[in-house]
């Protein structure tokens, strides 16, 4: 029989870097939401685990044993043939991989050791609003979070998280208060917001000056634009999905070779 699983993209709506510890780790305070588009994934029994990968960002995928989404299926312990759609840019800072995995183990119902796939697979096996501390470790579900709408972008560069990370001169750095506000409109979210951080943006700003590019054309359209994880992918929230899709839709046209996609964070 066949199944199917959905990976969607994880979207830091903060981020903000802590600290360091001793072992190179870096201690987070990050407020993760996720959109309503992402890669999927199809599976059906077989002899073996195998991958196939198709989709528009398919080129470069590994499908041995490198990839993420073998590695779950093996932790799940099933033999299946699975077929991922990789419709997320690779190295954007929205989580694909991790997605990948966490909506493998999320399908088989497997949670234990989701670590040791990755920092971003816990967070991304509820995905839904939380918010992820320590090193992605500690996570309170926040299910009073509502829906957002809002415009991703992502000008086609991958940055290599570690090279991000190198790059941050201050490695402590404030973090969110320690009770969120009750956030119940989209104005209320992007006041809010304003007054919270991505750390790691100016360092990936540093490496990458095209995703100014993009926070600029971005800021044209919404007072809140911000740099998700560790770039290049940059978002923009709205009051509406229908302004939302009007604003990519200007965007896609002003800029082809960006990926530029509406969508409703939750």
């Amino acid at each position: 029989m066949i199944s199917r699983a959905f990976a969607p993209a994880k979207i830091n709506l903060t981020l903000h870097v802590t600290g360091q510890r001793s072992d190179g780790y870096h201690l987070l305070d990050s407020l993760v939401v996720f959109a309503d588009i992402g890669d999927r994934l199809t599976f059906e029994p077989a002899n073996e685990n195998m991958l196939g990968v198709h989709g528009p960002f398919a080129a470069g995928v590994p499908t041995d044993g490198r990839n993420s989404v073998m590695q779950a299926a093996v932790m799940a312990g099933a033999s299946h043939a699975v077929t991922l759609e990789k419709n997320l840019p690779h190295g954007a800072g929205i989580g694909g991989g991790s997605s990948d995995a966490a909506a493998v183990l999320r399908h088989f119902n497997v949670s234990d050791n989701a670590k040791k796939l990755g920092a971003d697979v816990p967070v991304c096996l509820l995905a839904k609003a939380q918010r992820m501390q320590g090193i992605g470790d500690v996570l309170t579900p926040l299910p009073d979070f509502p829906p957002y709408a809002a415009v991703l972008v992502n000008p086609g560069v991958h940055i290599p998280t570690p090279q991000v990370f190198k790059a941050l001169v201050q490695k402590s750095n404030p973090p969110m208060p320690t009770n969120l506000p009750v956030l119940n409109s989209a104005g209320d979210l992007i006041a809010w917001l304003a007054l919270m951080r991505n750390d790691l943006q100016p360092p990936a700003l540093s490496i990458s000056p095209i995703i100014n590019d993009v926070l600029t054309a971005l800021s044209h359209h919404s007072p809140l634009v911000r740099m998700s994880g560790s770039g290049a992918t940059c978002f923009a929230l709205f009051k509406s999905r229908a302004q939302a899709g009007q604003v990519a839709r200007t965007l896609a046209q002003a800029h082809p070779n960006w990926w530029v996609q509406p969508t409703t964070l939750s």
